[in-house]
């Protein structure tokens, strides 16, 4: 206290009291969040016991984090100690997922021992906020869509479904296909193989037709194909030519090729396996078998 009676304390005593250092309190309250109740005639700053509260609770916001500009808004009533303790909940939250991929990146640099390089490029791209992610999809759909209204909507939906964010604590193999998908997206060869894929798409598919039909169709080529399989059916044969019938109908066999073989790009089985690996789901099938004897099945129908 001051030996005036007036019952204020000067910093240096407010410091001794609080066990804060006299730098700390001068520096709080140059910010804004300790105002000083009055000062001396010499200009020194005096706080009374209003200020000694309110410098403890200065003391606890900070120890939660909070920094001054919060302090200050709780201070003055401009928001609640509870709506800052929310927000600063988010952001913790994000700082945990980044840690969380940061640990999954130096996971599977040291499994693999990556070089320098591979370093620095997984480390760049795990790090990739949501809204450079999402840029990167957006700007990948938008390529291979782009003047193709007609395009089955369901594939759009598909694409963008399977290039998910990482999860909140990836493993090694889910950053390491993370890495891979994001390089692939960006490859103008593959988003060329997938435009071309979309192109046939959206040819031979007419507005009026249910959204859906595409995966369909690949659901009733799979599966006729692998009945044809299982009985021995062979390409080129009569046997093989109305199973065909019964899939394609009137189309032209060799449109449909070209289609089946834009799908079949191995590019495109690698999208879908490392899409699986970052979402968590079951390995797909490529259907290899399946896929080859249609095609076998269709050159034969279309051969000169």
């Amino acid at each position: 206290m001051t030996d005036d009676g007036t019952g204020l304390l000067t910093i240096g005593k407010l410091a001794r009291a609080t066990g804060l250092s006299v730098r700390t309190i001068r520096y709080w309250s140059d910010e804004g969040a300790l105002p000083p109740a009055t000062r001396s005639a010499g200009g020194y700053r005096l706080y009374d016991a209003g200020s000694f509260a309110r410098l403890e609770l200065v003391r606890t916001l900070r120890e939660l984090g909070l920094g001054l500009t919060d302090v200050r808004r709780v201070l003055t009533g401009e928001t609640t100690v509870a709506q800052v303790a929310a927000a600063h909940v988010a952001a913790l939250d994000a700082q945990i997922r980044s840690l969380k991929v940061t640990r999954g990146v130096l996971s599977t640099v040291a499994r693999r021992g990556s070089t320098a390089e591979e370093t620095t490029l997984m480390n760049r791209l795990a790090r990739l906020s949501a809204a450079e992610r999402a840029r990167i999809l957006d700007d990948f759909t938008t390529e291979i869509f782009q003047g193709l209204d007609t395009a089955d909507p369901d594939i759009r939906n598909r694409l963008r479904f399977a290039a998910a964010d990482l999860p909140d604590d990836p493993t090694p193999d889910q950053v390491d296909a993370w890495v891979e998908l994001v390089e692939l997206i960006q490859e103008p060869e593959f988003r060329a193989a997938m435009r071309r894929m979309i192109e046939f798409n959206a040819a031979d598919r007419g507005r009026d037709v249910p959204t859906g039909s595409s995966l369909w169709f690949m659901s009733r080529l799979i599966r006729s194909a692998g009945d044809a399989l299982r009985d021995g059916v062979v390409p080129g044969t009569p046997r093989a030519a109305a199973v065909l019938r019964d899939l394609i109908g009137d189309a032209d066999p060799a449109a449909v090729l070209k289609r089946l073989q834009a799908v079949a790009d191995p590019r495109l089985n690698r999208y879908r396996e490392l899409s699986a690996v970052v979402n968590g789901w079951d390995r797909p099938s490529a259907r290899t078998e399946e896929f080859g004897w249609v095609v076998a099945a269709l050159e034969s129908q279309v051969a000169p």
